[in-house]
């Protein structure tokens, strides 16, 4: 996929045609659903126009994509989350604002996985650093909360589930530990085949 790249720098054009068909502009070739799936996972941006009216339809086709992933069982929405998130279409306040909250959310939980990775690595290399598991697992944990009280700001007036009371800190760090050597010791394993 390294030649859908846009005109300097320009989302790559899709059109879409009345028979469903998706048309990409930059390599003049009918592409899939999947096939636009992949270009998100590798960070190409795209904008979706439908062929006829010329109409921007880049959400809905987006919206495709995660219904399609999702039938496949990738589930990544929690169903509560979908019933509160469709809860809030007509509700003009929480719909100028989420948009808005929601993005910052994902970009947040991405900034916090790269740092997990980034602990990781540097834990199979050397030594755990604690620490910073605790700070990205606190963090990612608290913009969940707040993501989950703007979809209910007032409680548990409308039967949402309560969240489960966490474990002790010190349970946490030996439960962590205790995968970290179970990981450590398959590591060892895959490296060092018996002949």
């Amino acid at each position: 996929m390294a030649d859908d790249k846009g005109k300097d720098g320009a989302p790559v054009t899709i059109k879409k045609y009345a028979n469903r068909r998706l048309y990409n502009t930059a390599t003049s070739s009918y592409v899939t659903l999947e096939y636009l799936c992949q270009m998100v996972k590798d960070g190409i941006d795209f904008v979706v126009y439908d062929a006829k009216s010329g109409d921007d339809i880049t959400r809905s086709v987006l919206t495709q994509i995660i219904v399609e992933e999702e039938a496949k069982g990738q589930n990544l929405l929690p169903i509560e989350f979908l019933r509160q998130l469709i809860g809030c279409y007509g509700d003009a306040m929480r719909q100028s604002i989420l948009p808005d909250y929601l993005e910052r959310t994902m970009a947040s939980f991405v900034q916090n996985q790269a740092g997990l990775r980034d602990a990781l690595r540097d834990t199979l290399g050397g030594a755990l650093p604690l620490d910073r598991f605790e700070k990205i697992g606190a963090k990612n944990k608290a913009v969940f909360e707040q993501a989950m009280a703007t979809f209910n700001p007032f409680g548990g007036g409308n039967g949402a589930a309560k969240a489960p009371k966490p474990e002790p800190e010190d349970d946490q760090i030996d439960a962590l530990t205790r995968k970290l050597d179970a990981l450590q010791a398959q590591i060892d394993r895959l490296s060092n085949p018996k002949d």
